[in-house]
């Protein structure tokens, strides 16, 4: 998959602090993925079709790299500093994007489940509730949150981004998005973080 920065390749990059102390998120001024995609690579070897990520895992104290809209967002370790490692990260995207080279390879196919089931109305609401009032702002942190199942009034969603291992992400599911998920759809019990 190509980028889609058609302006002579030149890349105006901003960083962004997050929630999450160990995550940053590294803005460009294009999509890098088409919109309401995301890309959660949580491992070196998970990134073998991301190119980008693959490189941005070759940096020392990288833990996790994802990818959505016009951003990336890193992880690092916590036995260093932003400081220490954000210019080296944010120069290796802006060149490497400059250089108009893909993210995703063309091999990639996206592992993503499909639901032979019929959506039950319980689930479309979930959905739009999720999708309306709560993705805006897990994005806005640098991450992304999705609709996993609803059974027996447990809602899963699964954490990517800059939510996945963040520390205030628990009291977010539990005191933000479990409050508002039980307002608004009487049947939901319950929500929990599926594969955090």
């Amino acid at each position: 998959m190509e980028n889609t920065n058609s302006e002579n390749n030149i890349v105006n990059l901003y960083l962004e602090a997050n929630p999450n102390p160990n995550s940053l998120k590294f803005v460009v001024n294009f999509m890098i993925v088409p919109e309401g995609k995301s890309y959660d690579f949580p491992t070196a070897e998970s990134a073998v079709e991301a190119p980008l990520a693959a490189e941005i895992f070759k940096l020392d104290h990288v833990e996790r790299v994802f990818y959505m809209s016009n951003f990336v967002t890193v992880t690092k370790s916590g036995d260093v500093e932003w400081i220490e490692i954000q210019n080296d990260i944010k120069n290796l995207i802006k060149n490497y994007l400059q250089a108009g080279k893909p993210v995703l390879s063309d091999n990639y196919k996206e592992a993503v489940a499909e639901n032979v089931e019929e959506e039950t109305d319980i689930e479309k609401k979930i959905k739009s509730i999720l999708d309306d009032y709560i993705r805006p702002a897990v994005e806005q942190d640098g991450g992304a949150i999705s609709f996993h199942s609803y059974v027996d009034g447990t809602v899963k969603v699964l954490l990517q981004g800059s939510c996945s291992g963040c520390p205030s992400s628990m009291v977010t599911l539990k005191a933000g998005i479990e409050n508002l998920l039980k307002r608004m759809v009487p049947e939901v019990q319950e929500v929990e973080a599926e594969g955090v």
